[in-house]
């Protein structure tokens, strides 16, 4: 572990993992749990090349680095691209995590095609217009699809991926039908989805797919519900697993 040197509006977190820490900017958006679910859904092998379109701090590569062989990150914000590479420095990954600033909508200008067996996305989750765009203009980036789209981000993940190639994403359960769709015109199929419940009764808020370049339609697997809280609003063993509390 390197030594590291806040700056303003700077923290340092622990990632319960490998002794890993990473530092966030609060006046920029800070990870949350969708981001460390995404990171633990899809299954990745030692010889993958994966991408993930939207970085962020860099929580994703941090967490996958040991099981692939090659993780680039891509961030369109210079703020958080900048510190997600402090980040992999801070964690002695520089050799395993390449980080660079760009905007994935023009992809074919940052990577060759076809060159990934895995990409991973947390993408902003609502349109422009739906809901109150937060005053804080990173915030405001990583919620809502003010740079990029679905078809930007579903477009740039076909770009990157080889055929047979695995594409996994967090989103809304209420977009599934225009996912599913978007995914489809883009040669790609979901195999994998799994429904996330903040408690076990209540309706599902995010969820999880994994879609498969060039597969045929259907052999969907639905995976059982995760459920993030206990009825007395502490963590399921499940999610204490997960972020390595048990």
């Amino acid at each position: 572990m390197s030594t590291v040197e806040l700056r303003e509006h700077e923290r340092l977190d622990d990632l319960m993992f490998r002794g890993r820490k990473i530092i966030q900017n609060t006046e920029e958006f800070c990870f949350s749990l969708d981001a460390v679910l995404l990171a633990h859904f899809p299954k990745v092998h030692k010889k993958d090349r994966v991408l993930e379109l939207g970085t962020g701090t860099g929580v994703i590569p941090l967490l996958i680095a040991d099981c692939a062989a090659k993780v680039e990150a891509v961030e369109i914000s210079p703020v958080m691209a900048e510190l997600a590479q402090r980040n992999m420095v801070l964690n002695q990954l520089t050799e395993k995590v390449n980080v660079q600033q760009g905007d994935y909508r023009s992809i074919e200008d940052l990577y060759r095609p076809e060159s990934f067996d895995l990409v991973l996305a947390n993408p902003p989750y609502r349109p422009v217009g739906e809901g109150q765009l937060s005053k804080l203009s990173g915030v405001a980036r990583a919620r809502h699809e003010v740079t990029a789209t679905l078809k930007d981000v579903v477009r740039a993940a076909r770009w990157a991926l080889r055929f047979g190639g695995h594409f996994a994403i967090v989103h809304l359960p209420e977009r599934l039908g225009e996912i599913i769709v978007a995914l489809h015109e883009a040669q790609m199929e979901v195999k994998r989805l799994q429904m996330v419940q903040p408690k076990e009764g209540k309706a599902p808020n995010m969820m999880l797919l994994e879609a498969v370049v060039g597969a045929a339609p259907g052999g969907l697997k639905v995976l059982p519900p995760l459920i993030v809280h206990e009825a007395d609003g502490g963590y399921t063993e499940e999610i204490k697993k997960i972020y390595g509390l048990a």
